[in-house]
Formats: C-alpha cells, structure tokens, sequence
C-alpha cells in the first residue's frame, strides 16, 4: 500500500486526546468511510489515545492515508512510553 499523506499528533494532554478523535474523523470522512466505519475507528482512536495518555505517560499518534489499487484505507500508529 503506498502511503498518501501522513500526520503526527502528540498526545501529552486531555485535549490532545479529543484533537486525534476530531483527526481522526475528519480523515475518515475526506476517505469516504461509512458513518459506522468513522465511528468505529474513531472509538478506537479515542481508546488507544487516552491509554497512551493514562498508562503510557503520554506518546504520539501517527495517521495515513492509504492507496492500493483504488482502495483507500487510514492506518492509526500509537506509541508510548509506558512499560
């Protein structure tokens, strides 16, 4: 898959947290994902931001868009610094 564009987000704070779920929303919806896939991914998002943020003292999020063969995707990368 080539990868189409590329964003990093820092996830020190609460509202780091909300900005990688409205990202992540809006990613999704330039995609064309259904409103369920928007919702499921943004859930998802949400979760592994505020487990970075709670459990991992913070960390980033790293977001992609995806292009194969006329197939779009979006890929979430969540690091930490957590054990």
């Amino acid at each position: 898959m080539a990868v189409q564009r590329t964003e990093s987000l820092a996830l020190l704070t609460d509202e780091d947290v909300v900005r990688a779920r409205r990202v992540t929303r809006q990613w999704a919806v330039e995609l064309g994902f259904s409103l369920v896939d928007q919702t499921k991914i943004v859930t998802a998002a949400s979760e592994l931001a505020r487990n970075a943020l709670v459990y991992g003292g913070g960390g980033t999020c790293r977001i992609e868009s995806l292009l194969e063969t006329g197939r779009r995707g979006l890929r979430l990368t969540f690091e930490d610094q957590g054990p």
